[in-house]
């Protein structure tokens, strides 16, 4: 036998005596049997979301009672009624409204009522909607929210009434100290009525003689201020000053024309050549577009940016402030390393690329363009070398009219240590690279190849003809006072013997040949050798090995200069 559910009774009962009191919507109702077949009149009262039922209006004790939480309600039509023929008692009937309250769940019977009027049998279904504890739950987080507002309102409304009060107080200081100041102009204008009285009284002659004064007072004053402005323009500061400005001018309009040629580089020369060299049949690879213009397009863009700069600076003349364009520039002139270290690359590439035809066709067709002015491609791939040097120029000129004190005197003179030194950099880094590649030409047109030119520490010094006939073939270890030892290969049509230990270094030998007259020009060439070497000539020796050589190479240190 199933257990019936408990539930507090009690509880119950309280809860539909506050339904009968404060109940959302009150009324008799008709409930549909059990049986189906009958209706039966009952008092119903619904409170929150439980719906209680009495036999009547004054009855204590609930009949029942039905839970509505989740449940739904929908209006029903009429239904069919046996046995009830036509007349007024069906017309009542079909007037009445039906509705049901389904559970939402199986198991449990829909719940069907009936009332005599349609407006009565909405309210109803309108309370029974409303009755679910979750939408009160979501109208009280609604409410909950707009208290919030309201709270958050009321909160800056207060201050901003504490902010306007602070306002008044100081309006009415301020007021007050206004009427303070015009008591004092009054007293001031009360004192000064009789000195004003008493020039209306004055004779016209003395205000004549007095006009004429101010007069005077006022030319002399101008006079004075007319020789200072006089004195100052012609004073050295004054010329410094004007040449000052007329270098930053200078040198904007030389920034301007630089950015100028570059534009043309990059899209007369450089962007046109990317797109033939992506054509079907490229007259040039990309690998030689990059090799010739380099970083050149970078440069460009950075140049751009700092003739904006100074354009910007020019615009608020007189006052001229440059030594923080500067400071941002002088970082990114590291660029322009790797453009002077390839510049002499560069332009071998783009000569063996000028043996292409259609390359040279083409190159010409660029550089027709009128805004080229007639000049060559590698006119404007040269000028880039000249930038770092003409801004130390620049600064060395601005500095020496820029007063010690000025204010932009430690930044430019800071900017033109800095571009000193990135150009010494420059300079031994293109004299390194330009030496190797020398010496590898070099070592390219002896037969045999030559190790010693494969080292790095090599140093060319000239190649060219040779002021006198002999040949001089020596390895010869100087001494202190010339620095380290040296290779010399001196070109002619004579040979001279140098030491047999070393003759392992030369790329060939030679065997000497007989005669009194070759030895006696190799005693003439070892006297020359004893003038080269400052030490007697006692480390110059003629043995069994000998080189014809037709340039000069010295290996390391300083060359003298009077030995050729």
């Amino acid at each position: 036998m199933q257990k019936s559910v408990r539930y507090n009774e009690g509880h119950a009962l309280y809860l539909a005596f506050l339904a009968r009191k404060e109940g959302t919507k009150r009324g008799f109702l008709s409930k549909k049997a059990a049986d189906a077949s009958r209706w039966h009149e009952k008092w119903f009262a619904l409170y929150q979301n439980v719906l209680f039922y009495f036999e009547g209006e004054q009855s204590g004790r609930p009949a029942g009672m039905y839970l509505l939480e989740g449940c739904s309600c929908e209006r029903t039509p009429a239904p069919p009624r046996a046995g009830v023929g036509p007349g007024a008692a069906r017309d009542a009937l079909d007037k009445q409204y039906y509705f049901t309250v389904l559970f939402g769940h199986e198991g449990q019977k829909p719940l069907e009522l009936r009332c005599e009027e349609e407006q009565d049998g909405k309210e109803w279904m309108e309370a029974i909607h409303q009755a679910s504890y979750a939408d009160i739950l979501i109208e009280r987080e609604v409410l909950m929210q707009k208290y919030i507002h309201l709270v958050q309102i009321v909160e800056t409304e207060k201050i901003a009434a504490n902010q306007l009060r602070h306002q008044l107080e100081d309006q009415d200081t301020e007021i007050e100290r206004l009427k303070s100041e015009i008591v004092a102009l009054n007293k001031t204008k009360e004192r000064m009525r009789p000195y004003q009285s008493n020039q209306e009284d004055e004779d016209p002659d003395i205000k004549k003689i007095k006009k004429v004064q101010s007069f005077m007072r006022g030319w002399l004053c101008r006079r004075k201020w007319k020789t200072i402005v006089q004195d100052y323009i012609c004073s050295p500061h004054a010329e410094s000053m004007r040449k000052r400005n007329q270098i930053v001018f200078t040198m904007v309009e030389a920034e301007s024309e630089y950015v100028h040629q570059l534009y043309i580089l990059v899209n007369g020369f450089l962007r046109p050549l990317r797109m033939a060299a992506s054509s079907k049949k490229p007259p040039i690879s990309h690998d030689d577009v990059s090799s010739i213009f380099l970083n050149s397009e970078t440069i460009m863009f950075l140049h751009e940016i700092f003739h904006q700069g100074l354009k910007a600076r020019i615009a608020n003349w007189p006052t001229l402030i440059l030594a923080d364009l500067f400071d941002i520039l002088l970082p990114m002139l590291n660029i322009y390393q790797e453009f002077v270290r390839n510049h002499q690359y560069s332009l071998q590439v783009l000569a063996n690329c000028k043996q292409n035809r259609d390359f040279d066709k083409l190159l010409k067709q660029y550089e027709a363009n009128p805004a080229c002015e007639g000049r060559m491609l590698e006119t404007f791939l040269t000028y880039p070398m000249f930038q770092i040097p003409r801004y130390i120029i620049t600064l060395h000129e601005l500095l020496a009219h820029t007063p010690h004190e000025h204010v932009e005197r430690k930044s430019l003179e800071f900017a033109k240590s800095k571009l000193e030194e990135l150009s010494r950099i420059m300079h031994d880094e293109v004299s390194d690279t330009e030496n190797i590649r020398k010496n590898l030409a070099i070592e390219r047109m002896i037969v045999e190849g030559c190790d010693i030119l494969l080292d790095t520490s090599q140093t060319f010094i000239r190649q060219g003809a040779m002021k006198n006939s002999n040949t001089i073939i020596v390895k010869h270890e100087w001494d202190s006072k010339l620095h380290s030892d040296w290779t010399l290969l001196l070109s002619g049509p004579d040979i001279l013997y140098s030491s047999k230990e070393d003759s392992s270094v030369w790329p060939m030998r030679v065997a000497v040949p007989g005669g009194d007259d070759m030895q006696a020009k190799a005693q003439e060439k070892l006297a020359l050798l004893k003038a080269l070497s400052h030490s007697g000539g006692d480390k110059v020796r003629s043995e069994h090995s000998c080189l014809l050589f037709p340039f000069f190479i010295s290996t390391s240190g300083s060359a003298p200069h009077d030995m050729i």
